[in-house]
């Protein structure tokens, strides 16, 4: 295979595992009590940098750029929302909203060169217009597919959602509810969809900081001049940001909780291997996005991972339910399918 042949299986390789990982990353997480997931955040953030440190190392520690931080920044303050979002429409269809959203932002802000960075040119620009316009139309079909995901004791609904405790005990079987558990099952769906969106949104500018340096990079005047062209060299930095920016959000949390937060134990391990799998399939995504270009991978890699999850969420969890969510499903399935091909075939 030539070079530009090898790239491409390179490119798909590696977004195909990272489908699979972003779509399976929260599985481990489903049966433990994450409350409002401010302490969970912190473990999976801890487990995130522990991988970019290993990565960092492999790659025998290329020069630290700190404004690629600020892409991490960007993405942990989006991940504050995953837990509340889970807790109220579901797993499944939590991340096919996100993923749509965040597949629609880093597309346009790559192909039209917003935030300062270079407009990225494709092969076929038409069909990778219609891959683009094929995502937005399934983000919008997922926001009416009802989610099956039991309400916790304080909400109208008495069906219990966990049973394990946390550290913090106290009378009252509300006592250590989060805002998510108390609310009641008409803003479930309202609540859950738009954080879905939010975060989707900010997860798509996410690797704006770290294109802008590439892009800067090859401009003699630029400060960033000779800066890497190779998307890894960068993890390190970014994910220093996403741990950096979480810490502070959970110091901020524990003082506005007057120093008594509440904690999770049983939720370190499996927030910690989630960790691990989201960082591994962001790698992933790093090297896709070197191989393919962001404007060819992005709708590739933010599409899939709703499939595996909306998978989990019909046949593990029973999350999504119902011949019509059924049939919703499908057809935005199948606008994916027909997106991602546009897009892969768009770079060809």
């Amino acid at each position: 295979m030539g070079s530009n042949g090898t790239d491409l299986a390179t490119g798909y390789l590696s977004s195909s595992v990272a489908i699979l990982l972003f779509g399976s990353n929260f599985v481990p997480l489903k049966k433990y009590d994450t409350g409002d997931g401010m302490f969970l955040q912190w473990v999976l953030c801890a487990a995130i940098w522990l991988v970019s440190l290993v990565v960092n190392l492999i790659l025998h520690c290329p020069k630290f750029w700190p404004f690629a931080m600020v892409g991490g920044c960007i993405w942990a303050t989006g991940n504050i929302a995953v837990v509340p979002v889970i807790k109220t429409i579901g797993l499944g269809l939590g991340i096919l909203i996100w993923g749509s959203f965040n597949a629609l932002t880093g597309w346009a802000s790559s192909r039209f060169g917003w935030f300062g960075m270079d407009a990225e040119v494709v092969s076929n620009p038409l069909l990778n217009y219609i891959g683009a316009g094929l995502s937005v139309v399934s983000a919008f079909t997922f926001l009416f597919i009802k989610s099956e995901v039991p309400n916790s004791p304080c909400s109208a609904d008495t069906t219990p959602l966990i049973t394990e405790q946390v550290i913090n005990t106290t009378p009252g079987p509300c006592a250590n509810s989060s805002w998510v558990d108390r609310l009641s099952p008409t803003y479930h769906h309202i609540v859950g969809c738009s954080l879905a969106v939010i975060s989707g949104i900010l997860y798509g500018c996410t690797f704006v900081p770290i294109i802008y340096i590439k892009d800067h990079s090859k401009r003699n005047d630029s400060i960033y001049a000779g800066a890497s062209q190779y998307d890894l060299d960068y993890v390190f930095a970014h994910f220093s940001g996403i741990f950096l920016t979480s810490t502070v959000y959970f110091l901020v949390y524990c003082i506005a909780m007057k120093n008594s937060p509440k904690l999770y134990p049983e939720a370190v391990l499996p927030g910690f291997l989630s960790g691990v799998l989201w960082a591994i399939a962001t790698c992933c995504w790093f090297i896709a996005n070197h191989s393919l270009s962001a404007v060819v991978s992005f709708p590739i890699i933010t599409a899939g991972p709703g499939f595996i999850a909306a998978l989990w969420g019909i046949f593990i969890f029973k999350e999504i339910q119902g011949h019509r969510n059924y049939f919703l499903i499908m057809i935005a399935f199948c606008i994916i399918l027909a997106g991602a091909l546009c897009t892969a075939f768009s770079e060809i």
